[in-house]
């Protein structure tokens, strides 16, 4: 069943148009990941994340700034060209200033019936950020209601917490078995795994995840393991390039990147109050560099998982003109290599030249390969 969720995601749009034919249910459309997804499954509206597509794109300059990422641009390209065109809201919660700026001129350019944009606290290590969050939700969770014209009970909440913390525990579970010297799926299937879950109905991509655990109990690849790989940095879920490196003899088995690991590593601890609850979900997740400060949390989280997961080497990417993470970068590398992980930096654009992109590759293991025979 693993190939489902390359099915999805490559078929995402024509996904979500069945989805609402079927069911008569809203999409809610997001732009980040710290959009909390329990309130919207338990107004039984479908969260689908807002990505782009890859390829070049004419549309965007009028609306935000050449030098922003290349990522905000392309999601913007996908609304201005009507991909997204079965949306009936959109929402951020509040994030880098590239994608608010997509997430804008969305509002601004594309038609559109509800947009909420959720001020969630950058100084996450604050003792004010729980309080400051649970407000905010409570505030949303009002709009919801007034939107859908339906109160969201208590119960709701519980199903839509259990919900989302089932599909989390689910693909905690499979990212477990990546621990092996054998992992039973490439890091290009994880990728898969961890983005349609972004877009599907939860509780199918649930019976999917757990036929898929089951699956890979006595699953093999047909090759060996090769070098055990992580990546990290900006948004990524660009499949093209993962094969690419897969391609070469090598495995990614783990990642910290918004399309992958930092989307579910944390659950929702049950509360009374439910909205404190998932406010400190939020709070407690491994953070976005926007929001990782004073303390640099992301660091040892990163490597305790580099270890975990038994990393030879790491490959660090840039978003193109990404802020935050090209401030994150110089420490990792930093880090990594003062605990014996090699790196390698490539910065990405909208598309990627994965002709480049494979001759660096190729020196990068060529080099973990001769450290190995020493």
């Amino acid at each position: 069943m693993i190939e489902m969720f390359q099915e999805w995601y490559d078929n995402r749009h024509e996904y979500v148009k069945n989805w609402k034919e079927k069911n008569g249910g809203k999409v809610m459309g997001y732009f980040c990941t710290y959009v909390p997804e329990e309130i919207l499954c338990a107004a039984d509206i479908l969260p689908v994340r807002i990505l782009g597509s890859h390829e070049p794109q004419d549309v965007t300059e009028p609306h935000i700034f050449g030098m922003f990422c290349p990522f905000c641009r392309d999601c913007l390209a996908q609304g201005l060209k009507g991909r997204y065109d079965y949306l009936d809201g959109i929402m951020i919660a509040q994030s880098c200033l590239h994608i608010r700026q997509a997430f804008t001129s969305w509002q601004l350019h594309i038609p559109i019936e509800y947009s909420y944009y959720m001020t969630t606290p950058h100084h996450i290590q604050s003792p004010r950020a729980l309080p400051y969050l649970t407000g905010e939700l409570k505030e949303f969770q009002k709009s919801i209601e007034e939107w859908t014209g339906k109160p969201i009970t208590e119960n709701d909440l519980d199903r839509g917490i259990e919900t989302v913390n089932k599909n989390r525990r689910l693909m905690k579970q499979i990212y477990e078995m990546r621990k092996g010297d054998n992992p039973p799926l490439t890091g290009l299937e994880a990728m898969y795994m961890v983005v349609s879950s972004q877009m599907i109905d939860k509780e199918e991509h649930n019976r999917i995840h757990e036929e898929t655990l089951n699956e890979l109990q006595n699953r093999t690849l047909d090759r060996p393991a090769g070098e055990r790989l992580m990546i990290l940095g900006s948004e990524d879920d660009d499949t093209e390039f993962l094969s690419m490196v897969e391609s070469l003899g090598a495995t990614f088995v783990v990642d910290d990147h918004c399309t992958g690991s930092r989307y579910f590593w944390n659950e929702v601890t049950p509360n009374e109050n439910r909205l404190e609850a998932i406010a400190a979900r939020y709070i407690n997740r491994p953070a976005c560099p926007s929001k990782d400060w004073p303390e640099r949390t992301r660091l040892p989280h990163m490597l305790n998982l580099a270890k975990e997961y038994g990393v030879q080497g790491a490959i660090l990417i840039q978003q193109k003109f990404c802020d935050p993470h090209e401030l994150d970068i110089p420490a990792i590398k930093k880090l990594f290599e003062e605990n014996d992980i090699p790196t390698l930096f490539l910065e990405f654009d909208v598309t990627v030249p994965v002709g480049q992109f494979q001759v660096r590759v190729e020196a990068f293991l060529e080099m973990l390969r001769e450290e190995d025979l020493f």
